[in-house]
């Protein structure tokens, strides 16, 4: 950007709106501007790429957005306190902002705007894991992700197997996406602080899934496994009616000592029946 507009101090904009963050929508407002610029300078380069930033509040990690190259920002709203706080971002960027007061669990991102488009966000822990699946059922709409997770989540999209955070959601993310963990936002940078730290993840769509199978087939495969995870697999699996074996997977084996393509085999398995 050529020009930087001239805009209020956030905690003035918390202030002058009556912005007190909600425990219900799990809001934890991130005031601190190196922080929101360095998550946006992560998330780029940005040249040309649509940015839709879900849960902006009151617009802190959203200004640091519109300070970088990207083409626009969107910005996914569900409280209409904030609304009028992020519109004078409107003037401030003309052309380059636009708000749609939704909720996130309800809208495609990918009919919000044209390709390329990047989803940049510190979302609302509450929703965080439903949102990502969401997402990841059309990951191919995105060209990256850059997400913040409380820390326990982001250390579960990142496990390998063999480790107790190792579950449905690493072997998901991990089939369709490069992960990346960036780096970690102690719980005194935010407003008000959470109870854990945060973690930034970076999400990079792979050109294809690691090993074929369909979506809600591993789904599947991962809930019985993980849903009895103390259990070996040919006990957990039975209720679906797959043999182990027959995919080259040791019948002993319990959930967390499979790799993701071995979770693959289950479900195409679970495909063929």
């Amino acid at each position: 950007m050529d020009h930087k507009p001239d805009l209020p101090p956030l905690r003035d904009v918390i202030r002058d709106f009556g912005l007190g963050a909600r425990k219900s929508l799990g809001q934890h407002f991130l005031l601190d501007t190196n922080l929101t610029g360095r998550i946006a300078r992560a998330a780029g380069p940005l040249g040309g790429v649509n940015v839709i930033e879900v849960g902006p509040g009151p617009g802190g990690l959203t200004r640091s957005l519109l300070a970088t190259d990207a083409a626009a920002v969107w910005a996914v709203e569900k409280d209409s306190r904030c609304i009028a706080a992020l519109d004078m971002l409107k003037d401030a960027f003309p052309g380059r902002f636009h708000i749609l007061e939704a909720d996130a669990l309800e809208t495609d991102l990918a009919a919000l705007t044209p390709a390329p488009r990047a989803i940049v966000a510190n979302l609302p822990y509450n929703i965080s894991t439903v949102l990502l699946l969401r997402w990841l059922r059309q990951v191919e709409q995105f060209e990256r992700m850059v997400l913040m997770f409380q820390k326990e989540v982001a250390d579960r999209l990142t496990a390998e197997p063999g480790g107790k955070s190792y579950g449905r959601l690493s072997v998901v993310t991990q089939w369709l996406c490069h992960v990346r963990p960036l780096f970690n936002v102690a719980k005194q940078a935010f407003t008000p602080p959470p109870k854990v730290a945060s973690t930034v993840v970076e999400l990079v769509p792979r050109a294809e899934p690691l090993a074929p199978a369909e979506f809600t087939d591993l789904e599947s495969v991962t809930q019985a496994a993980f849903g009895q995870r103390r259990k070996m697999l040919r006990s957990s699996l039975k209720s679906l009616g797959l043999d182990p074996v027959a995919a080259g997977i040791n019948p002993e084996a319990r959930a967390e000592d499979l790799s993701v393509r071995e979770f693959c085999a289950l479900a195409r398995q679970l495909a063929a029946r």
